[in-house]
């Protein structure tokens, strides 16, 4: 089975075509490179032992897309490609709802054109907007958003529904997922941002790395157990195998389903800093900064829905997420000099 990965050399898509390539799947990549490197292809073949195609085109250009499914027969699609950070899209919003929505009326257009009925979509906790109660059940209603970033995966999400109402072969699989941290088990991939980094983890890679003087936490003053944001964080390489179990799901049935990719349990700002600093034992400076647009408080998820459905549960901790992510940046800092 060939499986095409959109936005494949970035942090998720790159984890993910690792995990198909190793789970027995050919993989095609396509990437435009605005948020990755042009060496990660190779990475991902090093990493799982079997080389990956990688095809660069930007999805918002239909006939490079066309051309991808013409030249290969596809079977399935993970879309991973897209704009992502929350509080950027606050910024540039037309270009979030231009860039993301484009890019997947593109690809449902070519999937029906082609017969591909199997669709994985990297949807995104944040069509939850600011939660009133946890943890967050996909049942839940997924509006208003907090960010254009946000909506935009809302949007799409509505999209793929009318897609699959109005052609009964589609099956897909909605993912919505909490926060990925971590790295492959080799150090060879990991969470390698072109410019200024949009997550957190990256961020403190880069104090311990020591080319950040101390990390900037953005808002002390929520309503949490120590004033700093709640997310539920998850490993990459979890997160990699649930879209390997939604993708054989797909294979058994049509239809639509929105599935929550998390841990099931939140932790701060400030105790994933102090898990990172016990399990790896270097020092993370932090300052406290403003809040910034588009957060909120807490999030966590009720992942029983995941389990139920295609038997997939988080197995690693977030002393695992520290591990690798250092394990991740040293390696990385190595190749570089």
């Amino acid at each position: 089975m060939t499986v095409l990965v959109t936005g494949g050399a970035g942090y998720v898509g790159s984890h993910v075509a690792a995990e198909l390539l190793s789970s027995g799947y050919d993989v095609i990549i396509a990437d435009n490179f605005s948020n990755s490197s042009r060496g990660v292809p190779t990475d991902i073949g090093l990493a799982a032992g079997k080389n990956v195609e990688c095809r660069e085109a930007d999805m918002t250009d239909f006939a490079a897309l066309e051309k991808i499914f013409a030249d290969k027969s596809i079977d399935g699609v993970v879309h991973c490609a897209g704009f992502k950070a929350a509080g950027e899209s606050v910024i540039k919003p037309t270009e979030y709802y231009r860039n993301n929505i484009v890019s997947t009326l593109n690809l449902l257009d070519v999937m029906r054109a082609r017969g591909v009925s199997r669709l994985i979509f990297s949807s995104s906790a944040t069509v939850y907007g600011d939660p009133k109660t946890l943890p967050l059940t996909e049942a839940m209603a997924a509006w208003p958003c907090a960010n254009p970033y946000g909506t935009t995966k809302l949007v799409i999400e509505k999209l793929i529904e009318d897609a699959a109402a109005a052609d009964r072969s589609l099956s897909a699989v909605l993912l919505r997922y909490f926060n990925p941290v971590g790295s492959h088990r080799s150090g060879i991939i990991g969470e390698a941002p072109n410019g200024v980094p949009n997550n957190l983890m990256p961020h403190i890679t880069r104090v311990a790395l020591g080319r950040a003087e101390y990390l900037s936490v953005y808002g002390n003053d929520y309503d949490t157990r120590d004033g700093t944001c709640v997310r539920d964080y998850i490993h990459v390489a979890d997160l990699a195998r649930g879209h390997v179990a939604a993708l054989r799901y797909c294979a058994e049935r049509a239809g639509v389903e929105a599935v929550n990719l998390g841990r099931g349990s939140g932790y701060s700002v400030l105790e994933l800093i102090s898990a990172f600093e016990r399990v790896n034992g270097v020092k993370i400076p932090y300052v406290a900064a403003g809040r910034r647009a588009g957060d909120v408080a807490a999030m966590y998820a009720d992942v029983e829905k995941a389990r139920r459905l295609f038997g997939w549960r988080a197995e690693l901790s977030v002393d695992d997420m520290c591990r690798d992510a250092w394990n991740y940046a040293k390696l990385s800092a190595t190749r570089r000099t």
